[in-house]
């Protein structure tokens, strides 16, 4: 293997450099020198940086890099770390240069292909880091050059180290979004370089992603990630000083070592000595079109030539001074001018060979095992730093015809080694083969070209290549094909299957696979096992559980206890009381249908004219007379509220109006409506009247003017057509136009004639009162968000409480007409709705089917569930429930329900059993809530699979998909599988079955299998951003105009992202903003508002978008045709000018922020942020400034407090007095008196001790006391219920994933309600959770701040029916990220990889144990068929194909499937564990081989029989398998203090690592195989080329060379290798080594090591470092603390509970399985793994 060889690497640094103090070659001591980096105080600052970032590395994020997928997210690379990470990359052989491009280039092809976009930063300071390796010198520059030259990466190499200001300035131009840099450099030198690299960057507010433990897969990149805090900057404010000497001087120390390397290699005094040298030589050079590799070897070849024999010539002169003495020495040990001929030549050859052997043949080269003996690597390191110098002629010469294209190819040392190996030891009498006519011409050419240019020196003739003896190579070592021979894979060979499976899923591609004979050792071999039933037990019968049997059924398990009863009472009680916070109480009877009746078109008329019946014609009668009636009640009800709501008006408009609004809501008479209306119109107007006077030359509210103007949009647009408004109507609101200015609207009125002399009259007459503005440009920026909108007026007979939308009526078609449906809708747009229509439609129509409602969290299951029992009520037969939950945690009536709720695990679950195979064909409908999820890290595989299996029409519901036209034609084609397969079955069913005479027929439900795409893109409120400021203690609130995120060059590659849409107040800014730009503007009149709108009385929500339109297209314009300048200054003007401030800083000012929210009437609002600690920690800091506030408060009533205590005490104690019968009989009347007295006194005293209202956010009047007290009594046992309730009673609350459900619910119910009016949350809101909100505001930047979660976050803001805008406000966000999240796409749905060995083993499953086994296969063949990653991608298909038949091979071998596809062995302990592939299988390997027992001895009789020893041994066993969580490799020899865990997790045990090292080999075998079968689909022609230049290196026909063909002789073993790969010797035995599958194997065939279900003991990360897991698992067993875990093990105390209970149901389910599976009772493996589950469970429940 390569690693083998990487030793080799070693011994060609300078290591004699390494250190300070030995800064000379050949252990010759340098001269006395002490540097400045030395100084003890440096060396202190660097030590404590190295331990802040020790301490900081543990507790990085392991995340997805790329969430973003667009062009407006960038980062950056340190390109040294890049070129370290890939040069110390286990498989590359140290001189391997084409291997290594290879390598930069996939892993630069992977981020980009992921829709990455980045820049490459070289600083020109640390390439004198290189010097001591002058090979790694040289590939660096040749890199520098490839990049900047073949690639299209911006390369950036003009910033001299991080701390120069140009640098600074970049960064604060660019704002990367983090950047990608190892934790590890060269040497200590380098590293501590690379340390002040990374806080420097963190104190830029840039955040790190390190190198080490990088992984992709498929659609992600993963790293780990450290957020830039505040911290950061300030202590690097504080060493800022230290830092630059610190670096300053180690540059100085680079630069010297140098130069003693150019000196003691080359005989220069100086690098620029050298420099001065190559350019000479270069300028010499005739500049002729070639080959590049022919110029920098003919350059470099002469150079070092001159060079050596400048360097001996000095051995015949004095010396002079001690240094002399030390060359002297060092010369004793060079090559002499001959040996360096013969090198040269050889070295020639190797080029001639290189420009023309194609890498087809190169990549059969043999591979060498022996090396360069100390002399001849020195002279190599000696070529290196000369062709370092000619490549920098190369870089700086202005070559315009240079072709780069072979850079990347200049040398390769294993086919040098192999020609020296020739030359030295093989060539001979026996063995003299010839170059090649082609290859000999080109190779003397060459060195008469060396010749002429090195002068008048004679080297002698190209041939013979070798002159001397002298052996370059140490070790004599046969070329390594022999030993290959025994490291190859064993040749691909299929066991037969015979399985319809098989046959029909892979049938097409069997005949082009081997297969083994059945009389082949392996297939007489196989494990024989017992068949596994799924049922029952195979040797006592016993019924076995599977995965819903096992979760846990909590109080209504089924179970007839009246304890458990009344408890299912109380929980579906509670239920209702959640959904009623969710949609008020609207719940209805369903009562089934017993014949559906046909759905009568709305559009239907009567062809002919039909007599009335006289009994119809009493029911119009009857029904007039009862409108009439309703009409006065209505008047009456009016008529009493009119006074009370005026004079709210009066006294507060807003809430007046609000008030009002609710009238309006419920009241059914137009005319009473428009007489309301009227009415409040005359009271705004008169409070405008009154205002204007008294204001005089003060700024005017328009906020009353705006009121007035909505009244009178609402009057002309609703009553207007219905004739409700008389004449004195018309001229009271001309009245009010003609005080506004706007008389242009009051004389188009009906009824209203004045001249034109009368409206200048009036105009001056009302001056006074006039708003100052045209109406047009009024209406658009003061009542824009109030605008009317384009809303049907006639109900549909469907829906209840609303009027449906256009969009949404076609969402109930849909379901009535029983299709299928992608719809896509913004956030809080109501598509929700066709969900709850679907679900009664299905309880309608009979007691029997079931809807699924699968929703990706367990909170929003809790949610809809609640909604589900607050909407709908029925009577169902016994035994029947309305609605039924399943989550891994618990279920209740999940299979006996009609309506279930679930997550898609569980529903996979279900789907994927045998023997709930009846329950599902009782499914009609399945509905898919945030299906986005498809493209989620965790999971996402589980929907597609339910999306491809299920036979019913489904809803697929989301707010964020980029591509929902492929998702649907995707979904459609899976439609039509199951069209074509039902046809199948119906007509086999047909041929099969008869019905018997007299037999009732049930009707079945009609098909349909159209996929439908709904989407609709417009939100009902408008979204208005904001950006916040502190300023000396206050905050600036500055409006961000959504245009002002964009640039030119976007708009220009881009144009205007699809949903950024502009408030009308926003549309009226651009405007301005673009007359202001460009004063020549020909279109400024024709847009003008008021020109653009002429007098229009009402503006529409639709006009308003239309004029939006128009000056999006002209800025277009402006910008792509001519007019560039002006649309950037347009774009400039329109950036908010907003100051940053430190992270403290904004943290100590947040409740003041708070604070002024509510000032501001911006509350409710939901405050987001990525960090469960610093959820928390707002909320509690906000309540403790309120406290604060309350506490400064002068204390009043102090003395009345005191003495309406004591009264109330004297009475309750009479009252406890009258307790005797006797007592009470006799003094009843006082006793009543002083009741009465005692509540008066509460209620004072209650009063007088109340919070003051600006000291808490709670809205009293929201909640009453007996519903807050219910909500409270639900958190009695929560660990968390006095913080919460505390913070609960001001008004504040926070949301996160690691709060128990209850607290979730109860900060759920209180938000909605009002009571509660500030939350902090992380994202687990921002999945589908209903809490609308006034106002969002992000509060921190992460990098889980994603264009997907702004978008489902700030969704959240504007209350339909509420709020007529949102508000969404960026505190402590960076202006750059604010841009890119605001311009950004959402991120396309890309397809996973779907197949895993484990689901394969389910589907085997259902397929052989079903009962309906046609209905089984037909589902197990549509998930296989019916990839999304397979979508139109054949050769995907087949590759999926391949893997699913050694998959199955696996199986087969191992025992879990017979030859026919049956199941059998410990099939269900694998299944039932299959979230934890492939730990599963090493679980039940290590049961079968016996481990377990020999582990689990008892120590004594009785419950608790197995010792502590056992016990955690065990646990470290499990927590190798199930508490996988690796820890950055830095981190293992920091030094870093723990405390009570031990953080580290131990080796195995050695009898389980060796089991666990054979189960790896076979994975490794039966996985080769595979790769080597699937290598032969792979596009060749693609896998000649690098893979991001694609500069190809298959274009070559192999010459006719003997020698070419024999050193290029061995081609076993690398068939599914990458061919540049292969390069450095790797064979097929590599590919599963640790770490490698993705840089090895052939990368067109799209198979990663994700997809290889090896199981490691031990990761090394790309440096070659060992990773250790994270033990925190044990450490919770041993101590039994959360703060432990978040102190040491660095997982916050919420996540390590959410890991820590994982790791428990995995061992409940191991405990469970094994309890069933076994025979004996008293079996210890079974005993231990229950007591072990018992212990663990109870320490659990503790915390």
């Amino acid at each position: 293997m390569a690693s083998e060889e990487s030793s080799v690497g070693d011994e060609t640094s300078l290591s004699t450099l390494n250190q300070p103090k030995q800064a000379s070659l050949a252990k010759v001591p340098s001269e006395p020198c002490l540097y400045d980096f030395q100084n003890p105080e440096l060396q202190r600052c660097m030590a404590q940086i190295t331990c802040l970032l020790m301490d900081e590395i543990p507790k990085a994020e392991y995340v997805s890099l790329l969430n973003d997928y667009v062009e407006s997210e960038f980062f950056l690379i340190d390109g040294d770390s890049l070129f370290i990470t890939c040069a110390r990359e286990l498989t590359l052989q140290r001189g391997q240069n084409l291997h290594f491009f290879y390598l930069v280039e996939r892993f630069l092809l992977d981020l980009t292909s992921k829709g990455a976009k980045y820049f490459i930063v070289f600083f020109k300071d640390v390439e004198h880091a290189y010097f001591r390796n002058p090979d790694f010198l040289s590939l660096r520059n040749a890199l520098i050059i490839h990049l900047r030259n073949n690639t299209e990466i911006p390369i950036h190499t003009e910033f001299s180290n991080c701390l120069e200001s140009s640098w600074q300035e970049f960064l604060q131009d660019n704002y990367p979004y983090f950047l990608i840099v190892a934790d590890e450099g060269l040497d200590q030198l380098h590293t501590n370089f690379l340390h002040v690299f990374i806080l420097h960057t963190l104190s830029r507010s840039v955040n790190i992603v390190l190198t080490s433990g990088q992984a992709s897969d498929a659609i992600r990149v993963y790293g780990y990630y450290i957020n830039s805090l505040f911290k950061y900057q300030r202590y690097f404010k504080q060493h800022e000083k230290n830092l630059k000497r610190y670096c300053q001087s180690l540059v100085k120390y680079w630069k010297e070592s140098g130069t003693k390397v150019c000196f003691f290699l080359c005989g220069c005094p100086s690098l620029d000595a050298l420099a001065g040298k190559a350019y000479r030589k270069f300028a010499q050079f005739q500049k002729e079109k070639e080959d590049l590799r022919y110029v920098v070897c003919i350059i470099t070849c002469s150079l070092v030539l001159e060079t050596h024999m400048q360097v001996l010539e000095r051995q015949t002169s004095s010396a002079k001074g001690v240094r002399m003495c030390y060359v002297l020495k060092y010369i004793e040990t060079l090559l002499t001018l001959e040996d360096v001929g013969d090198l040269l030549r050889m070295y020639c050859l190797s080029v001639v060979f290189l420009h023309h052997l194609p890498l087809s043949q190169r990549s059969r080269v043999r591979l060498i095992k022996a090396c360069w003996n100390k002399e001849t690597l020195r002279f190599m390191q000696k070529y290196k730093l000369c062709e370092f110098h000619v490549l920098q002629c190369l870089a700086t010469q202005d070559l315009k015809n240079v072709d780069f294209s072979t850079l990347p190819d200049l040398s390769d040392d294993l086919l040098l080694k192999n020609i020296a190996f020739y030359y030295g030891l093989e060539k001979g009498p026996g063995l003299d083969l010839d170059i090649g006519a082609k290859m000999n011409r080109d190779y003397e050419l060459l060195w008469k070209r060396i010749t002429e240019l090195s002068g008048t020196c004679d080297f002698g003739a190209p041939f013979p290549l070798r002159r001397t003896s002298t052996t370059f190579i140490e070790e004599k070592c046969l070329s390594g094909k022999d030993k290959e021979s025994k490291r190859m894979l064993p040749k691909p060979g299929l066991i037969p299957v015979m399985n319809t499976i098989v046959d029909e899923f892979a049938g097409d591609i069997l005949t082009d696979l081997p297969f083994l004979k059945t009389d082949d050792p392996v297939v007489i071999s196989l494990k024989k096992q017992k068949e596994f039933d799924e049922l029952l037990h195979w040797h006592s019968g016993k019924p076995l559980s599977d995965d819903y049997d096992r979760t846990s059924g909590g109080y209504w398990g089924g179970t007839k206890d009246p304890w458990a009863l009344r408890n299912n009472q109380k929980l579906q009680a509670f239920q209702r009381f959640y959904g009623e916070s969710l949609e008020g109480t609207i719940s209805k009877k369903i009562a089934p249908q017993t014949e559906t009746p046909k759905k009568a078109s709305p559009y239907a008329t009567k062809s002919k004219k039909v007599q009335k019946t006289k009994a119809e014609i009493i029911i119009e009668e009857n029904q007039k007379r009862k409108r009439a009636e309703e009409e006065r009640k209505e008047e009456r009800r009016w008529s009493a509220l009119s006074v009370t709501i005026e004079n709210q008006i009066k006294e507060n408009m807003a809430s007046g109006i609000k008030n009002l609004e609710v009238f309006l809501g419920k009241c059914q008479s137009a005319s009473v409506k428009c007489s309301a209306e009227m009415a409040a119109l005359n009271v705004c107007f008169g409070l405008w009247t009154e205002h204007c006077k008294a204001a005089g030359k003060t700024e005017k509210n328009l906020n009353i003017a705006t009121e007035v103007m909505r009244r009178i949009h609402s009057l002309i647009e609703n009553y207007d057509h219905k004739d409700l408004l008389k004449e004195t109507d018309f001229h009271q609101i001309a009245k009010c136009l003609w005080y506004f200015g706007f008389d242009n609207l009051a004389i188009s009125l009906k009824y209203i004639k004045v001249s034109e002399h009368e409206r200048k009259e009036l105009k001056q007459k009302h001056a006074k009162y006039a708003i100052g503005m045209g109406s047009s440009r009024f209406q658009l920026q003061y009542m824009g968000h109030y605008l009317m909108r384009e809303e049907r007026k006639d109900p549909d007979p469907r829906v209840h409480h609303f009027i449906p939308d256009t969009w949404q009526r076609e969402l109930l078609d849909i379901v009535d007409n029983n299709e299928s449906a992608v719809i896509v809708a913004p956030t809080s747009s109501g598509k929700t709705y066709a969900s709850y229509y679907c679900m009664e439609k299905i309880l309608r129509d009979s007691d029997e089917s079931v809807v699924v409602y699968v929703a990706p969290t367990k909170a929003l299951v809790n949610q809809v569930s609640a909604t589900i029992f607050n909407r709908f009520d029925k009577a169902l037969p016994s035994g029947v429930a309305l609605c039924g939950v399943f989550t891994r945690d618990y279920r209740h009536d999940a299979l006996n329900s009609q309506i279930l709720v679930t997550v898609p695990q569980c529903l996979e679950i279900l789907l994927l059993s045998p023997r709930r195979q009846e329950w599902a064909k009782k499914i009609r409908y399945v509905i898919f809530d945030e299906v986005h999820c498809l493209g989620g890290e965790i999971g996402a595989e589980v929907w597609e699979h339910l999306l491809v299996m299920i036979r019913c029409p489904f809803l697929a519901l989301s707010a964020t998909i980029s591509n929902p036209k492929q998702l649907a034609e995707w979904l459609q084609s899976v439609k039509r599988y199951w069209q074509h397969t039902e046809a199948v079955i119906a007509r086999n069913s047909d041929h099969s079955t008869s019905v018997k005479k007299g037999a009732k027929v049930k009707q079945s439900v009609r098909t349909s299998y159209k996929v439908k795409l709904v989407v609709y893109e417009e939100r009902y409120n408008d979204l208005e951003k904001y950006v916040c400021s502190l300023n000396e203690g206050d905050f600036t609130i500055h409006h961000y105009h959504p245009y002002a995120a964009l640039t030119v060059d976007h708009i220009k590659r881009y144009g205007f992202p699809l949903d950024l849409s502009l408030s009308p107040r926003e549309a009226v800014i651009l405007y301005d903003t673009m007359v202001k730009a460009r004063t020549d503007w020909p279109r400024a009149n024709e847009l003008e508002p008021e020109q653009f709108f002429k007098d229009k009385m009402v503006i529409t929500k639709a006009d308003a978008r239309t004029y939006e339109k128009q000056l999006k297209e002209e800025l277009e314009m402006w910008i792509k045709h001519g007019c560039s300048r002006q649309g950037n200054k347009v774009l400039q003007l329109l950036k908010p000018q907003s100051t940053s401030s430190s992270e403290d800083a904004m943290r100590k000012h947040f409740p003041h922020f708070v604070d002024k929210l509510k000032r501001m009437d911006k509350l409710p609002a939901l405050f987001f942020l990525f960090n469960i600690n610093g959820v928390e920690r707002l909320a509690h800091d906000v309540c403790k400034f309120l406290k604060e506030k309350q506490s400064k408060k002068p204390i009043r009533a102090s003395e009345k407090e005191d003495s309406l205590i004591k009264k109330c005490k004297k009475r309750e104690k009479y009252l406890m007095a009258q307790n005797d019968d006797t007592k009470q009989v006799r003094n009843y009347g006082k006793q009543l008196v002083w009741e009465a007295e005692l509540d008066s006194l509460r209620k004072q005293l209650k009063k007088i001790s109340e919070t003051p209202s600006d000291c808490t956010y709670a809205n009293e009047h929201a909640v009453d006391d007996e519903s807050l007290i219910k909500i409270f009594h639900r958190l009695r046992y929560s660990r968390k219920k006095m913080e919460l309730q505390d913070l609960a009673l001001r008004g504040i609350g926070y949301h996160h994933s690691a709060l128990d459900a209850k607290g979730k619910q109860m900060v759920e119910m209180l938000f909605r309600k009002g009571f509660l009016q500030v939350v902090t949350a992380t994202g687990t809101l921002a999945l589908g959770i209903n809490m609308p909100c006034k106002s969002v505001v992000f509060v921190q930047n992460s990098v889980y701040l994603d264009a997907l979660n702004y978008r489902q976050m700030s969704g959240r803001a504007g209350r339909r029916g509420q709020d007529f805008l949102g508000d969404v406000f960026f505190y402590d966000i960076p202006l750059p990220k604010i841009q890119k999240l605001i311009k950004s796409n959402v991120p396309e749905l890309r397809g996973q990889f779907p197949l895993s060995i484990s689901l394969i083993l389910r589907l085997l499953l259902l397929a052989s144990k079903a009962n309906d086994k046609v209905d089984a296969k037909a589902k197990v063949l549509s998930l296989l068929k019916h990839s999304l990653l397979a979508f139109k991608q054949p050769r995907a298909l087949k590759m999926l194909k391949v893997y699913f038949l050694f998959s199955l091979q696996f199986l087969v071998k191992e025992g879990y499937v017979d030859r026919e596809g049956n199941t059998t062995g410990f099939t269900g302990l694998v299944t039932h564990l299959h979230f934890h592939e492939p730990s599963n299988i090493v679980l039940v390997d290590f049961l079968m081989k016996g481990l377990f027992h020999k582990l689990c001895q008892r120590s004594k009789k009785g419950p608790h029989a197995f010792s502590q020893d056992v016990m955690e041994k065990l646990v470290l066993v499990l927590a190798h398998l199930f508490g996988r969580r690796w820890i950055p490799a830095a981190v293992l020899n920091s030094g870093t203090t723990f405390y009570q865990s031990k953080v580290f997790l131990e080796d195995l045990p050695e009898d389980f690592a060796a089991a666990l090292h054979e189960y790896n080999s076979k994975i490794k075998e039966n996985f080769g195989q595979f790769l080597q079968i699937v290598s032969t689909m792979a596009d060749m022609q693609q896998e000649y080329k690098l893979p991001l230049s694609e500069l190809d290196f298959s274009s070559k026909e192999p010459p006719d060379s003997p020698l070419a063909s024999h050193l290029m002789s061995c081609d076993e073993g690398r068939t599914a290798v990458s061919p540049f790969v292969c390069l450095s010797g790797n064979t097929e035995f590599d590919i599963l080594q640790q770490g490698s599958v993705n840089n090895v194997v052939l990368r067109t065939i799209g198979i990663n090591d994700a997809n290889i279900p090896v199981l490691y003991s031990k990761r090394y990360d790309n440096q070659g470092r060992m990773m250790p897991l994270n033990a925190y698992v044990l450490d919770f067993y041993k101590h039994g603390s959360l703060a432990a875990m978040a102190q040491d093990n660095s997982i916050h105390e919420g996540d390590a509970y959410a890991l820590l209970k994982d790791f428990g149901l995995a061992l409940r389910v191991i405990s469970v399985s094994l309890r069933e599976l076994c025979d004996k009772e008293d079996d210890n493996v079974v005993c231990a793994f229950e007591q072990l589950s018992q212990n663990y469970w109870q320490k659990l429940e503790v915390v």
